[in-house]
């Protein structure tokens, strides 16, 4: 299709008339749950601990090497999958990723050793690197800058949908049948989901050509300042070296990697922590885990989605109110650390799930901003970039935890350092990260034609 067909909109008022069409909003459903069968994927080894540890006689490091070993490729294969995402286009990565992501599951679900569940994990981190810089970028194409945040904030849901509907699931399937028998069940819904995914997933401007997009919702998207899906002018190495001297960059991905260490440290060990020192059953572990994970899902929607729009979108300054947000979050997160004063499960609980919805409003905040902040068609970089950084403080805070758990029998000390490493996040963002506004192109892209 030609540029000449395609319609258009050079101005950009400030207050745009909302079209009748909603399809922009079916892809942000469409990546919210490809991001919840990818968070099953990925965090079902923590429900699994005690079966599997029991099996192959593990003790809580060698548990943390293995939920960590996920997170040795995920986080290696972010810039990769970022280049790939910014030269190919979402469609093409996210599909082969669902692909391999699938066949990570069946690796699992039919391990005999600790060994191969080791690959099984790596793996599935090389599967699912595409995923979250996939999100971004496909919310930089498909919606207006004005309601990034409530996009970000469905498809990030699927991260919270997961330990509040997909844990619970897992636990089910766990104590009814066996462990592998759950790794079965997410191969068969990853499989669903890829078939989803080719049928629905094009760009907008492909979604006109066949009809299935309006004219208006397209002359809206474009003219909200959507991104353009097409590949950036310089060589993907070329603008990754552009894009690490950016101190903006480093200030967003340093800061989030401080509320990430929390996170991860949460996503790997919550369900153990509750079995062992709460001395609840895996079932119990389960229902308990999915309480902080729905505080994060109400935080993130209608905080960090609706209501932060709907500011912006009312003519607030954007960076002001994101930053406000971020500043909140942090400060809210350090609850967490509540966990280590008391043995009482309720209390813990209560305290993790408080500081895990400051947690979510940091990640969906964040999560927006590669969008925002990229150089036109480097959104996947970006993205990509600051979730390396966030995750080398995923890598870090499985083993450390569980080497800390070996060492004292508690978890007291791991929820300790993870409120440090909140306060290193925090100072991240405030004294790096300046103000939330596009990088400047490299020399050579300066003058690349933009929609």
């Amino acid at each position: 299709m030609s540029e000449a067909a395609i319609p258009s909109t050079v101005a950009v008022p400030q207050i745009l008339a909302k079209p009748r069409g909603k399809k922009r909003w079916g892809i942000a459903i469409l990546m919210g749950v490809g991001i919840l069968i990818n968070y099953m994927d990925r965090l079902s080894i923590s429900v699994v601990q005690t079966p599997l540890s029991h099996e192959f006689h593990m003790t809580a490091t060698d548990f943390g090497i293995i939920s960590s070993a996920f997170l040795w490729s995920y986080a290696i294969m972010q810039i990769p999958s970022g280049a790939l995402l910014d030269r190919f286009g979402v469609k093409k990565i996210w599909a082969a990723g669902a692909i391999l992501w699938t066949v990570a599951s069946v690796l699992t679900a039919i391990a005999t050793g600790a060994w191969m569940i080791i690959l099984a994990r790596i793996f599935l981190g090389v599967a699912e690197a595409p995923a979250f810089p996939g999100a971004m970028k496909a919310t930089g194409i498909w919606f207006p800058r004005h309601e990034r945040g409530l996009c970000t904030a469905i498809f990030d849901s699927g991260t919270r949908l997961a330990n509040v509907i997909g844990l619970p699931i897992v636990a089910f399937v766990v104590q009814a049948w066996g462990w592998r028998e759950a790794f079965w069940v997410q191969a068969v819904l990853s499989v669903l989901f890829l078939l989803a995914f080719l049928v629905w997933y094009h760009g907008p401007r492909e979604k006109f050509a066949r009809k299935r997009l309006s004219e208006g919702e397209l002359d809206y998207i474009i003219a909200g300042g959507a991104s353009v899906e097409q590949p950036h002018d310089d060589q993907p190495v070329r603008m990754l070296g552009y894009l690490l001297k950016q101190r903006k960059l480093w200030g967003l991905s340093l800061g989030l990697a401080g509320a990430g260490y929390v996170l991860w440290m949460l996503l790997t060990w919550l369900p153990g922590y509750l079995q062992t020192s709460q001395h609840q059953s895996v079932l119990g572990s389960g229902l308990y885990a999915a309480i902080p994970a729905l505080a994060m899902f109400l935080s993130e929607l209608f905080i960090g989605g609706f209501w932060v729009d709907r500011v912006i979108g009312r003519g607030a300054n954007g960076d002001k109110v994101r930053k406000t947000v971020i500043v909140v979050g942090m400060l809210v997160a350090l609850l967490t650390a509540g966990a280590a004063l008391t043995s009482n499960t309720v209390i813990a609980i209560t305290f993790i799930a408080v500081g895990s919805a400051g947690i979510a409003l940091v990640y969906v905040t964040s999560n927006s901003l590669p969008a925002l902040i990229a150089p036109s068609g480097a959104a996947g970089s970006v993205a990509a970039i600051m979730n390396c950084v966030n995750l080398l403080a995923g890598v870090v805070a499985p083993i450390l935890t569980g080497f800390i758990v070996d060492v004292t029998g508690s978890f007291q000390w791991a929820f300790i350092i993870g409120a440090i490493a909140l306060v290193g996040g925090l100072a991240s963002y405030l004294l790096l990260m300046g103000k939330i506004e596009p990088i400047p192109a490299p020399p050579s892209t300066k003058d690349a034609e933009t929609v």
